[in-house]
């Protein structure tokens, strides 16, 4: 599962040969996971409240494109 980004207090990754929609899962500090949608944003699973991965939400934001390459490209 490869790392695409970290920050203070959370870390991006994507898993090659995962289920749809396209996500991304963002692991806290303290080992808590949710899963974000890349179209949306949105928290499809987790506990882990917005605010706490606001740094990440605003990345991604920024790196849609990015994020879509790299689901299609672990996710064929």
């Amino acid at each position: 599962m490869p790392t695409l980004k970290r920050f203070a207090n959370c870390t991006l990754r994507m898993y090659p040969n995962d289920h749809n929609p396209p996500h991304f899962h963002v692991t806290t500090s303290d080992g808590r996971e949710c899963l974000i949608e890349i179209a949306t944003l949105i928290i499809l699973a987790g506990h882990v409240s917005k605010r706490e991965i606001q740094e990440a939400l605003a990345w991604a934001s920024e790196q849609r494109d990015f994020l879509i390459t790299k689901w299609k490209e672990l996710n064929p």
